[in-house]
């Protein structure tokens, strides 16, 4: 049995390999992607081949032309551009994660940044760097020294298949940058790939590497010794909770084995290994390598494993997502997840503003609405992305911000911020401490919730669209939706505007009493996401679905 998780939106395409063993035919040929990566040069005419900074960064594979040298080379330049127009002049903290072609893609930002005469800080340890260790490394500079702002690089596409890289930039305000900053860096790198690099200063690795500009940090010691100051650590090894944690793979891998000896806690790292290849991984749903730690297919291995700890726990390739399996039920889904770390999070920190709102993206759970509400907090929804909470994160104004997506933050037990990019560690141990002080596990507490507060389905699900379409679905304006009702219940929004912030949302979210869709055009497939959700039963959310598909039809053409 994989999970106890409700159904996905892979149930009709779902492979027949899901959730099995890779196979040698499954296995990218390194030596062939890292060759690409230096070899294939992209057309600067052909979009699809040009830096495109997604919510994530700049994301492709060396063999399809849209994750190489150049475009490395190219965004690095203009990231030295922007941090020097905008004075950032303290270091730029730089990790990278292990998938094969985040080593070269690291290895050309430092030559670029060495000639830049940028001081750069690589990992002391020549490890691997998950994304809030880069975050945290951030945020603890700059409130040491606000005249000289740190800002960070992490080379990662996050839980991408293998043959996959990825790029992103974190400002000075330690998350993820938002589109002003990235559709600047990302136009001028196109400016320097259509100008065949003219523009970019670089200089040999191996006088990068000697550079006075390049310094060495420890992530890892820095990240894990103020884990206390987040997580109630001493709780955990107080009640003897055994955890299982999984490293998918990734850049976590030390971290656990450290955090479980600093804190005497009984953790197994169930999988040591770092191989880029990730043979070691099950097949996700359409028969693809992916290390997505919220996915029951990818996850398959520790699921098999869940009545072996109290808690098992994944993270993706840069540990910026987390997977919770319990012995009662398997992998959580992260909604559900999110809801009870809301619940337990709000009720045992005192040292929160008492006045903190609870964040959440407009496509998660309202069963985080409902439980925001029964806290007595406010609620900030806001658009997808991670970077819409960093504010509040930073101020005190929002002491959690969780997405859909099994990405989530919040902030020390004394209230003040931790990171402002997404943590997988940090909900990884709060699973554990969670079990430790209520003596239930999340998956127990996740079904007394929906005893109080009732038990949405919840699904999400791709649909076929042109580029046309996706940019009419992304124009869309409320009142073009004629509708009145949703599945025989009066429309009580219709919404293309963040209720939280008031920003766009790329889409349109309809709402009910006890329903809502919402449908957002994907940034790198001819489809548009649907989410939808009933407190009614799976009956109801499948009427919400139908009807949804017509609603956008008759917006979009």
């Amino acid at each position: 049995m994989l999970s106890a998780a409700p159904a996905c939106q892979y149930d009709d395409m779902t492979d027949p390999r899901a959730g099995q063993p890779a196979a040698a035919d499954d296995l990218v040929d390194v030596a062939k992607l890292v060759t690409a990566y230096y070899a294939v040069h992209p057309d600067p005419g052909d979009a699809g081949q040009r830096v495109s900074f997604g919510t994530s960064g700049h994301r492709g594979s060396a063999f399809t032309a849209t994750f190489n040298e150049d475009h490395i080379l190219a965004t690095t330049q203009a990231i030295c551009e922007y941090r020097a127009s905008h004075g950032i002049v303290g270091p730029l903290y730089l990790g990278a994660d292990t998938h094969a072609l985040s080593e070269p893609a690291q290895v050309s930002a430092l030559e670029v940044l060495a000639a830049n005469e940028v001081l750069v800080m690589v990992d002391a340890r020549g490890g691997y760097t998950p994304t809030p260790a880069v975050s945290r490394a951030i945020l603890a500079h700059n409130a040491s020294s606000p005249a000289h702002r740190a800002d960070g690089i992490v080379v990662t596409p996050s839980h991408n298949p293998p043959p996959d890289g990825g790029f992103k930039y974190n400002p000075p305000d330690g998350g993820p940058a938002g589109t002003d900053i990235t559709r600047q860096i990302q136009d001028r790198a196109n400016d320097l790939l259509a100008d065949g690099l003219k523009g970019v200063r670089r200089v040999r690795y191996a006088r990068a590497v000697a550079a006075d500009t390049t310094g060495k940090f420890d992530f890892l010691g820095s990240y894990v010794a103020a884990l206390g100051q987040v997580v109630d650590l001493a709780a955990i090894k107080a009640a003897g909770v055994r955890i299982g944690a999984d490293p998918l793979g990734g850049a976590s891998v030390a971290y656990w084995g450290e955090i479980g000896d600093r804190y005497g806690l009984d953790l197994t790292v169930v999988n040591p290994a770092v191989d880029a290849t990730f043979r070691f991984m099950t097949l996700d749903w359409d028969g693809k390598i992916r290390m997505d730690c919220s996915s029951p297919y990818a996850m398959a291995s520790l699921i098999g494993r869940q009545h072996e700890f109290a808690v098992a726990t994944g993270n993706d390739t840069d540990a910026d997502r987390h997977g919770i399996v319990t012995p009662d039920g398997g992998l959580l889904n992260p909604n559900h997840y999110l809801a009870v770390a809301i619940d337990y999070l709000y009720r045992h920190r005192d040292g929160w503003p008492s006045g903190a709102a609870v964040g959440k993206t407009l496509v998660s759970s309202s069963m985080i609405d409902r439980v925001t509400e029964g806290l007595g907090r406010a609620l900030l929804e806001v658009p997808v992305g991670f970077k819409w909470f960093v504010p509040g994160l930073l101020d005190g104004s929002v002491a959690f911000g969780g997405e859909e997506s099994a990405g989530a933050s919040f902030l020390q037990r004394d209230g003040s911020v931790w990171t402002t990019d997404k943590d997988g560690i940090i909900l990884a141990l709060l699973a554990s401490e969670i079990t430790a002080v209520t003596g239930h596990s999340p998956s127990e507490l996740y079904r007394y919730l929906t005893s109080v507060y009732g038990n949405p389905a919840y699904a999400r699900i791709d649909t076929a669209a042109s580029r046309e379409q996706k940019a009419a679905l992304a124009e869309l304006s409320p009142s073009q939706v004629a509708a009145e009702e949703l599945a025989g219940e009066k429309i009580i929004a219709a919404l293309t505007t963040a209720p939280g912030n008031g920003a766009p949302i790329g889409g349109l979210k309809v709402v009910t009493a006890s329903g809502w869709f919402a449908a957002r055009p994907s940034g790198t497939e001819d489809v548009y996401k649907l989410y939808a959700e009933s407190f009614r039963g799976p009956e109801h959310l499948a009427a919400i679905q139908e009807q949804a598909r017509e609603i956008i039809a008759a917006a979009i053409g």
